[in-house]
């Protein structure tokens, strides 16, 4: 393969002369990737691969080619027979094109791709995060539900394996809803460290499947120290060097840049480019030619006008994997092309002899097959393939930099996190002589044609440029559940609960009758092994010994006026900002004494008689859909406020962001806000909080005896159908030791003490700056890799969340930081009868951190793994 070089220089070299990075490997790497810089509080440089067709403008016979050829070997590694069993999955943005090319090369493999757009009418079959990403960012949207159940092996795609973290944690997340025996990993290059390297075989053993990888090139990263900050560094003075620049010069192009200055979009020339006009990239033009002259799109305020070309795309044929893409809709597209090529190669001009077919973000195949049947059509045209993206990267004018030019254009498909600016890269300056404009019909809106959007920076660097738009598919309305018009009313105690019918109405189904308890050791080897959801069944409840009882009066009656301050104070800022009259949703079971505790406040401070409900909301499967429904028919959704009793790393904040996002686009009902109200935000994941200290809150202490007697939620598909509720137990027969009311007295009783307090509190609040700094979540990963766990599913940290893992799963060790008081009495006592270790740590953002047991076999509960009887 060509290296990636320009006269001998390697298009890595800026950053590694810079930094002192080096890059380690096959003959085949440095030719596949170069390096740029971004900023990235984790990781400062980026791999950039010439093969991918995301960064580097690429043959499109080169890009289809690496992924074929890696499907050819999975076919290979597979055998005829599982390969033709085998489901594809390539993960979104960079990886859609990728992943579909190998399913090709596979053979009858189906293939679907992971998306952050949520479609309406389409359920979610699951959805994952990335290791870094404080958000959601991943759905799995398949048209058919079965899709990914089934025991034929799974192929997971994308364009890097580096840790392995993210790629792990999907498998693991999807193993344990639809288990198979066998997995493969596929990647352009691995690139993982020796420490990482063996964590492969050791996760198939975790998780009893065989898990193998095949990768086009191996290497590694090696990093100096300090290379991080001195990447930050490096980034932030060009930064303002540009930003300098850009402020004294006429020339500086128009439009927002918000994460890098404008002048490093390129509209400056060519300095630095071959005079001869040769690529400094294999297939790049990128880099090669000064920027051609010609009208500024803001010289017209209307906008550009691309020639909009009309491919009579197959109706009924999918734009892409999102949906699913099956050997059926290869044969239909397979047999559209030459037609659709054609009209293409029609449209383009006739001097035209360089051509850039620029996809859009996901939208990677459709373009990348046009692409590469022009390629092999048009005669005497050299035809280079590339894709917008969501990813800011540094763009350097240097032949030994990978991102020599950047256009800035603002979001044209209305995309579910917000507004923001999207990227193409090497475009400017690049000399094509056309570029083909390939997005999907979501996204041909009037942010595509404004006077500032992606075809006006594309008119000013290329002569012509044409648009063509494929439909996006949407699968029809039998993917839509069949719902009962009528759904119950709340479930009140006495009946159902040990609290008031007015303190909270519960939107679940009563499954008292139901055994569904589990030994915690059976349940954490069930749950770890992947044969069952936690939402599946239930602990059995705690029952606390006279000492822990003692413990518990102890700390409520230590703690009251400070949690009526901390109630009192998210009361008044909900009060303030969320609105005058709202509604409380707790999340329960946890959320719901906080709920109530509100409402109280509310009610004693104001006045008010405020709604207050619980619903369940379970990690990896969203909040009850059929909850919300009920919410949006007897309330405004935009009055909704759900609370929560404290954050952890964030995961649950994360779930109901994705899951509301998720219930807009399937049943079209807009308003409900995912900020979630909590009495502590250790974690610092939410704006809305009373406290962002880390101490003890006693209904943390113990489960049902203080939320009402309810059991944790359950979700298990033999007992909630699409129309129900999610469910719960009411266990009446622990009423002999049920605190629930007790709690809530104890804390409303001091709420005439706190009032100024909770003035002043919400006073500093509402004027300080409250935004999330996820630090909680950094913390986690830290402690995750820190600790050879791997898996921030595992990490439990807060008192809360803590107390949660020594009552209810299999812990290994406790993390305490280093004087911590008696905030922590409860945890040590819980910690020695179950034999589990608790170690000081001096640098510690939470007061304590739980850690599950990582590599759990019933009875494995300390450190060394024995067992332990409780």
């Amino acid at each position: 393969m060509n290296k990636a070089v320009n006269d001998g220089v390697w298009s890595g070299s800026w950053v590694a002369e810079r930094l002192g990075v080096r890059l380690e490997g096959d003959d085949e790497l440095t030719g596949m990737l170069g390096l740029a810089l971004r900023r990235n509080p984790k990781r400062a440089h980026l791999l950039v691969s010439n093969v991918l067709g995301k960064h580097v403008p690429q043959s499109p016979s080169v890009v289809y080619g690496a992924g074929f050829a890696l499907g050819r070997r999975v076919r290979e590694l597979l055998g005829a027979e599982e390969a033709a069993r085998a489901v594809v999955l390539g993960y979104a943005e960079t990886a859609t094109g990728l992943g579909h090319s190998v399913a090709d090369g596979v053979g009858l493999a189906p293939y679907l791709h992971s998306t952050r757009r949520p479609v309406a009418g389409v359920a979610r079959a699951g959805g994952f995060e990335e290791s870094h990403s404080h958000a959601t960012s991943h759905l799995l949207l398949p048209e058919d539900p079965a899709l990914l159940v089934g025991d034929g092996p799974l192929v997971l795609v994308d364009d890097e394996f580096s840790t392995g973290n993210t790629v792990l944690n999907t498998v693991r997340d999807l193993h344990e809803r639809y288990p198979r025996r066998r997995y493969v990993v596929v990647a352009l290059v691995d690139m993982r460290s020796a420490a990482d390297a063996g964590r492969l075989a050791e996760f198939a053993g975790e998780i009893g499947a065989r898990v193998d990888l095949v990768a086009a090139a191996t290497g590694a990263v090696r990093l100096p120290e300090g290379v991080l900050e001195k990447g930050q560094e490096l980034v932030a003075r060009y930064e303002a060097e540009s930003a300098a620049e850009g402020s004294s010069s006429s020339a500086a192009p128009s439009g927002p840049v918000a994460q890098f200055p404008a002048p490093l979009e390129g509209d400056g020339g060519a300095a630095g480019f071959a005079a001869d006009g040769r690529p400094t990239h294999p297939g790049a033009r990128g880099t090669a030619r000064a920027t051609p002259t010609g009208p500024h799109p803001d010289d017209d305020p209307t906008g550009p006008h691309p020639t909009r070309i009309d491919l009579h795309w197959p109706p009924g044929l999918p734009d892409g994997g999102r949906h699913g893409f099956t050997p059926a809709h290869r044969t239909h597209l397979e047999d559209a092309l030459p037609a659709m090529t054609a009209r293409l190669a029609e449209a383009l001009p006739a001097d035209a002899r360089s051509v850039l077919v620029l996809g859009f973000e996901e939208l990677m195949y459709a373009p990348l097959r046009l692409a590469r049947e022009l390629e092999q059509v048009a005669e005497g045209v050299e035809v280079r393939y590339s894709t917008t993206t969501r990813s800011p990267v540094l763009a350097v004018d240097d032949p030994g930099y990978a991102i020599r030019t950047r256009l800035v254009f603002p979001a044209h498909d209305t995309p579910a996190d917000g507004p923001g600016e999207r990227y193409a890269y090497n475009v400017a300056g690049a000399g094509f002589d056309a570029v083909i404009a390939v997005v999907d019909s979501v996204a041909d809106t009037p942010e595509l044609h404004a006077p500032d959007g992606l075809l006006a920076r594309l008119s000013a660097h290329a002569p012509q440029v044409l648009l063509a738009v494929v439909p996006s598919y949407v699968p029809g309305p039998l993917a839509l559940p069949e719902r009962h018009p009528m759904l119950p009313e709340p479930l009140r105690g006495p009946a159902f609960s040990s609290y008031a019918p007015e303190e909270v109405g519960w939107l679940l189904q009563d499954l008292s009758d139901v055994t569904l308890e589990a030994p915690t050791e059976e349940r954490e080897e069930a749950i770890q092994s992947g044969g069952a959801h936690y939402a599946e069944s239930l602990p059995v409840e705690y029952q606390p010994s006279e000492q822990y009882q003692e413990l518990f009066q102890t700390a409520l009656a230590e703690s009251a006026a400070r949690l009526a301050q901390a109630a009192g104070a998210v009361t008044e800022i909900v009060l303030a900002e969320r609105s005058p009259r709202p509604v409380l949703v707790s999340l329960a079971r946890a959320g719901t004494p906080v709920g109530v505790l509100m409402r109280r406040w509310a009610q004693f401070r104001h006045g008010l008689e405020l709604p207050h409900y619980a619903v369940s909301i379970v990690r990896g499967r969203g909040i009850d859909a059929n909850a919300l429904r009920w919410l949006a028919a007897h309330h405004d959704p935009r009055d909704v406020v759900f609370v929560d009793g404290w954050t952890g790393k964030g995961a649950i904040t994360r779930e109901l962001t994705a899951a509301i996002r998720e219930f807009e686009a399937s049943d079209g009902i807009t308003g409900f806000d995912p900020e979630i109200a909590v009495l502590a935000d250790p974690g610092s994941c939410v704006r809305t909080y009373g406290t962002r200290e880390d101490y003890l809150i006693p209904s943390a202490c113990l489960n049902s005896t203080v939320s009402g007697l309810i059991s944790r939620t359950v979700l298990r598909a033999d007992l909630v159908g699409p129309n129900d509720y999610h469910g719960a137990k009411f266990y009446r027969e622990l009423a002999g030791a049920d605190v629930s009311v007790a709690f809530l007295d104890a804390v409303s009783a001091r709420f005439a003490e706190v009032v100024d307090a909770v003035d002043a509190t919400a006073k500093e609040l509402l004027s300080g700056d409250r935004e999330p700094t996820w630090e909680g979540w950094a913390a986690v990963e830290r402690i995750s890799e820190e600790y050879g766990i791997h898996d921030v599913n595992l990490v439990k940290p807060g008192v809360g969340e803590t107390t949660r893992v020594l009552l209810r799963r299999v812990p290994w060790k406790i993390l305490a930081r280093a004087g911590a008081g008696a905030d922590l009495d409860h945890v040590r006592l819980l910690a020695e009868q179950r034999g589990v270790p608790v170690e000081e740590v001096a640098e510690l953002p939470y007061t304590c951190v739980g850690l599950i047991h990582p590599k759990y076999t019933r009875g494995a509960t300390g450190a060394d793994g024995r067992a332990v009887n409780l």
